[in-house]
């Protein structure tokens, strides 16, 4: 990986970790097509700078991280089954991560999905309940649809929202905290990443991984309140969309190059 491929990571990460399209399958993606070879160091690049991206979430909402222990009481219980998953289904989940096909069926599959929602749950463009209201069995619940995007392509952000609407919270409420769920869940795999890379790593590729940081940090903070912007005007529909146009873009790529 060179200077260039890692700022367009870095913005790429920044871009789409908040948005319903995921940021993991849009990494695989690009590394696949400007041909950046797969090894350790790459999966652990696409991991840890999504940690920068978190850190826009606690910079942009300061004050809810500050609150009350009972936030990060939700936060962990919501977070348990996420972790519990990704810990027994690492080397499933690494696997997974390698197939380009996987990620453009599951991008046009999650785009029919929030298109559907986008209707499907309509009356909740304002009304519903606040991540205060949702009882320990509804945190449980939404960590397991959060669970889903161990599969790439699938968004964790959009699985998260739509377990969300499920139960009933309000679009702007289920959205935001996704974003704030994120936060535990990224921690964890930044860190485990982190572990297993001590003593890997060189100083140049740590200049890299330092590079992809800042960028996703700076464009993630800017992504997360277009997002907000869109979804009050437009809701999920345009990134449904985007997404069967991407996904249906790719398999024609891939074929053509058969």
């Amino acid at each position: 990986m060179n200077l260039m491929e890692a700022i367009i990571l870095g913005v790429i990460e920044g871009m789409t970790e908040f948005l319903p399209i995921s940021s993991t399958g849009h990494m695989i993606i690009a590394s696949h097509f400007l041909g950046i070879a797969e090894d350790q160091f790459v999966k652990n690049f696409e991991v840890i700078i999504q940690f920068g991206a978190i850190l826009a979430v606690v910079f942009l909402y300061f004050k809810r991280f500050v609150q009350s222990f009972e936030f990060y009481k939700r936060l962990l219980i919501a977070f348990i089954p996420t972790g519990l998953l990704g810990f027994f289904l690492k080397k499933l989940v690494d696997q997974w991560l390698e197939s380009v096909h996987l990620v453009a069926t599951t991008l046009i599959v999650g785009g029919i999905v929030l298109i559907w929602c986008d209707k499907k749950f309509a009356n909740l463009a304002v009304e519903g309940k606040n991540d205060s209201d949702l009882k320990t069995k509804d945190l449980l619940t939404l960590g397991l649809w959060q669970s889903v995007a161990l599969l790439p392509g699938i968004s964790r952000s959009g699985a998260t929202i739509l377990g969300g609407l499920f139960l009933k919270m309000n679009r702007k409420a289920a959205t935001e905290f996704s974003f704030f769920l994120a936060v535990p869940t990224m921690a964890a795999a930044t860190i485990y990443k982190l572990i297993k890379s001590v003593g890997t790593i060189t100083s140049d590729q740590v200049s890299l991984l330092g590079l992809g940081f800042v960028i996703s940090f700076l464009v993630a903070a800017l992504s997360i309140q277009f997002f907000l912007k869109i979804l009050a005007k437009s809701g999920f529909k345009y990134f449904g969309i985007y997404r069967i146009v991407i996904g249906l873009v790719i398999f024609g790529i891939l074929t053509l190059r058969t």
